[in-house]
């Protein structure tokens, strides 16, 4: 990786140059945490292991019933081909239960299931916190125009529709996730796809399948515990060699 050219690094993620134009290598980190996320002592070995494969399952999933994404094929344990794309300066958030900021800005208790499936913008500065934005400040700023934004609804519920089904398959509700979109060119023709990742880092997930109590009552759904590993294993993608990672992200 020392000849690589890096054109990218983040908390999670290093990008370099790909083996041909128009591709890059992302390399999934586990040594540092996630945005808004407390110092963590457990050990976080595996967890770059466990998001890539996890990343890639979800991606496959999404080429496979036509969602288009950055996502071409996994290199090894930690790597995987991408396509390159211009990112658009958004965290686009699918909220299908109230948890986390709703809840905290709205005062609806946690678990709450929404009316519908409610998409939010946030600008994606860290040195700002990465802040709630409106549609109306985005075309204001020229982040993204209407139609732009029209096509990240469509896609974010259409990730969102797979998303659900599969988690519910496995008994995990998914609470709300993060995306991000990026835009290509095919000549003159310009469109979105999901870029970045998709792995525990940037959902919240709760458990439904949890032991009955001494009771005999069925518990109320609760975080997943254990997400990486849990999730991994739910989902027949747990490598053997990976440890125990640290606990996921929290999105706002």
């Amino acid at each position: 990786m020392a000849r690589r050219k890096k054109v990218y690094e983040g908390k999670a993620k290093i990008l370099y140059e790909g083996p041909e134009p128009g591709t890059l290598i992302q390399y999934f980190k586990d040594d540092e945490q996630p945005a808004n996320v407390s110092p963590i002592s457990a050990a976080t070995e595996g967890k770059g292991v466990l998001n890539n494969r996890l990343s890639e399952f979800f991606m496959t999933g999404l080429n496979n019933i036509g969602v288009p994404t950055h996502f071409m094929r996994r290199l090894n344990m930690r790597e995987q081909l991408v396509r390159m794309a211009e990112i658009v300066p958004l965290e686009v958030v699918v909220r299908n239960f109230a948890a986390g900021g709703i809840s905290e800005r709205l005062g609806i208790p946690e678990g709450t299931p929404l009316p519908r499936p409610i998409v939010e913008y946030y600008f994606k500065d860290d040195n700002l916190g990465t802040p709630l934005v409106s549609e109306e400040h985005i075309i204001a700023f020229g982040w993204a125009n209407q139609q732009d934004l029209d096509d990240v609804v469509a896609l974010a519920l259409r990730v969102n529709d797979f998303l659900s089904g599969v988690m519910l398959g496995v008994g995990v509700r998914l609470m709300d996730f993060r995306i991000e979109v990026g835009r290509i060119w095919e000549g003159d023709f310009m469109r979105l796809i999901l870029a970045d990742e998709i792995s525990p880092d940037s959902m919240r997930l709760w458990d439904l399948r949890l032991p009955e109590r001494s009771d005999g009552q069925t518990p109320d759904p609760a975080p997943l515990a254990d997400v990486y590993t849990e999730l991994a294993r739910r989902l027949g993608v747990l490598p053997s060699n990976v440890t125990h990672p640290a606990k996921p992200s929290v999105i706002n």
